[in-house]
Formats: C-alpha cells, structure tokens, sequence
C-alpha cells in the first residue's frame, strides 16, 4: 500500500535530511551546515546542489532509478523554464518533496542557478531571490 501523497512527500524529506546527516557525521565539528533544524545552512548553489539534491539526482545529476526514479538534470530541456524549476524546488512535485519552507529565497535562487548552468546545462540567465520571492504561493 502506498502511502498518502502529502505523507511520501515528508517522509521522502525526511530519507533525504537523514541521509545528509550521515553523510556529514564525519565533517569537522566547524561545519554549521545543519545545525538549523529548519533551515539549511549552506550558502552557494554548489552545496545546496551537494547537501540536498545530489542524494537522490546524483553527481552530475545524472539521475537514478532504484527505491525511485529521480529525473536527471544534466542537458535536461526542461530547465530552460526557470518558473518550472523554481516551482520544483519551492512546491515539490510528485516524489519531491517541498523544499520551500526550508531555504531561503537567495538559497533557492543560488541552488536553481548552479543546476541550470552546470551538468552540460547552458541557461545562463541568473535567477535572483526576487525571482523566487514571486514564485513562491501566496
């Protein structure tokens, strides 16, 4: 039996704040990244992408299939609509949960930008906090 959507999307979130636990167990006792139960604490897109996004999409975000299927981002298409991938990130979709509530409008900015020029991507434009701010539901 397949759990409720709104319970798969916490307990989806819940996988994904595990697994980054675990894998920063052997950081340095200086690494603040989650020491905000309620906020992630990095900073650039780069290890937004690496504490968040890489779990399930991959290095290089190549995507995976397994327990899940988690889209690959490299060269993805869809990318080039950058309220399409704010409202993925902000709102979650399907196995994604929602990560709005627990970045900032700069860090949703700065993760959206680095997947969107990087992994063979070449959307140059910037998303701005601003951008995300809007996208968010009001």
């Amino acid at each position: 039996m397949r759990a409720p959507p709104r319970l798969h999307s916490l307990l989806t979130l819940a996988a994904s704040l595990i697994g980054a636990a675990i894998t920063s167990a052997g950081a340095e006792p200086a690494d603040l990244r989650f020491s905000n139960p309620n906020r992630f604490m990095s900073q650039s897109g780069e290890a937004l992408y690496a504490d968040i996004c890489e779990g399930c999409h991959m290095p290089g975000g190549v995507g995976a299939v397994g327990a899940g299927t988690y889209p690959a981002l490299a060269r993805n298409p869809k990318l080039a609509a950058t309220g399409y991938v704010l409202s993925l990130v902000i709102n979650g979709r399907k196995g994604m949960p929602p990560f709005g509530s627990f970045l900032t409008d700069q860090q949703v900015a700065a993760v959206v930008t680095y997947v969107r020029t990087h992994f063979g991507n070449e959307f140059s434009e910037e998303v701005t906090a601003a951008d995300a701010r809007a996208a968010r539901p009001r």
